[in-house]
Parts: C-alpha cells; structure tokens; sequence
C-alpha cells in the first residue's frame, strides 16, 4: 500500500525511561511520515491548521525559512529520502562521533522554536500530528541496554525540561512528562512496525495551573482512524523549571544517557513526515 498516495489524500497531518537531571537540562533551544492508512477528517483542517511540515519539496526546511534544522554537522546527520511521491526527513545520531553532537548531546533534531505558528503559550490549545517511521531498527534484547531515544518533543524555550516526549525505548514507545512523572506506553510492541509508518496524535491545552490536558493518540499501520491510547487531565501542562515565555516542538533523534560503552545501539536513523499543528481553540 502507497503511504503518500493516501496521507496525501487527507490533507497534512497535524501533529520514556528516565532522563537523567544533567541529560535533560543540556537539551537546548532549536535543533534540527506518513502513515498508510491516513483517512480524511472531519473537522475543517484548512481553518485549523498552524502550520504544516510535509517536506514535499525535498528541502531540510520544507520551504519554511525560520524551521530550524541539525545542528549537526555530520553531512548525514539530517537529509531528505524519497517517500512515495514526494520527501520525508531523515535524522541520523551515530554514538562517540562529535559529528553527530548538538549543544554536547548525541541529537540530530528539526525544531519550530523560530516558525510564529510552531510556538505555544500558556493558554493555547494545540493538536501535534507527525509520522515516524523507525528505520533498519535494532530490536531491544534481554540483557541489552534500556536506554532510550527521544523522537518528538513539546518543549520549553531557554534549555528547559521538555514538557513532553514520545521515546522508542526497549520496543516500545512511551509518552513521559518528565517533570510531572507521568509516563505510559502508547504502543506495546513496535517490532511489527519497524520501516512501517506510525501516525501518533498529542492534544494539549497549555496552562500554567492544574486545568490542562495532554491527550495521546495513535493510528498504525493498517488502521483506518485513530486509537486513543493515554489521557491525563487536570495537569499542569506549561511548567518550565526556568523562566519561559514559549515552548515550541522538536522531532529528529535525541539519545540521552546512551554510549558505546554502555552496549547501546551505535548508529540509529528515524524517519519524520507530516508534522503537524492544528489549533484546537478554533475548532
């Protein structure tokens, strides 16, 4: 089944383990698809939507000027690969190579911290919408590392924790606030889906007081809408251990606290298409 050929005929989607203190404070501002069974949605997505990421012109930036991509600078280390009719975005993270470093962290990541549309603030209601699809991926073992891989974010500006993160981690992949220590498996076993496209869906109402949401939804392969798979409600959802005026998302590679010594996985690429914004206030 052709991915594209379907996600394209919706329209552009919208959009872990433990981090150590030292590992989630050096995630700094800015760094630098689809699934196949994408169905057509109800709701008005041209008045909704924020902004799109769909890479269907096959640059780094999708043609969005102020999208900030790696800071990397392995030649590798972000690229865009042919995906059905047109592009997806490609981040590689290769373990005891500075190459694949960003602000001293093993991380190849694209970030919407300069895009107006790609910020939130304390008050916004966002939906987030991407496609990821785990490239050639080693499969946890017993016995192997259980560290994980970050592989989206809805982060705080100014180094701040990450409000929220979808990690691979052993094999399965995690929703994690890690500063409320909320932390749930979104899908169980991702073995089945490795190089298959994985559509996952986060609702959020961004609030300063315990009146927030995050909402995680997923569609795999082979499925025709989406499953809601975890709901927190009545949660403080923009909550910054440093001063923030914003927050923005973040999707690529991120390997905190991984390392050649430690027996984890050397070399790890993800795939990205379709990111997606949609403001849920106008719906």
């Amino acid at each position: 089944m052709n991915k594209k050929s379907l996600v394209r005929a919706s329209t552009a989607l919208v959009l872990a383990g433990t981090l150590t203190t030292v590992c989630l404070a050096a995630a700094e501002a800015g760094q630098d698809t689809p699934n196949t069974s994408a169905a057509p949605q109800t709701q008005s997505r041209a008045e909704a939507s924020l902004l799109d990421v769909n890479y269907k012109d096959g640059s780094l930036n999708s043609g969005i000027p102020e999208l900030t991509t790696t800071h990397a600078t392995a030649k590798d280390a972000s690229y865009t690969v042919k995906s059905g009719d047109d592009h997806a975005v490609a981040h590689k993270v290769t373990l005891g190579d500075s190459d694949y470093e960003s602000d001293g962290a093993p991380r190849s990541e694209s970030a919407t911290n300069a895009v107006p549309k790609g910020i939130f603030h304390v008050g916004d209601e966002r939906r987030y919408e991407f496609s990821v699809l785990l490239k050639d991926w080693k499969t946890y073992e017993p016995g192997g590392s259980e560290s994980g891989d970050i592989i989206f974010q809805g982060k705080h500006s100014g180094g701040n924790w990450p409000s929220f993160y979808l990690m691979a981690k052993r094999n399965s992949i995690a929703f994690r606030s890690p500063t409320l220590e909320l932390q749930a498996d979104v899908v169980d076993d991702f073995r089945p889906y490795i190089n298959k496209w994985m559509t996952f869906r986060v609702d959020v109402r961004w609030t300063d007081d315990k009146t927030g949401y995050y909402k995680v939804s997923t569609k795999m392969p082979g499925e025709s809408d989406f499953t809601p798979r975890k709901t927190y409600e009545n949660v403080q959802t923009f909550h910054p251990k440093n001063p923030a005026n914003f927050g923005y998302i973040k999707w690529g590679l991120y390997r905190p606290d991984e390392s050649v010594e430690n027996g984890d996985v050397p070399t790890r690429v993800v795939h990205h298409d379709n990111v997606s914004i949609q403001d849920l206030a106008s719906n």
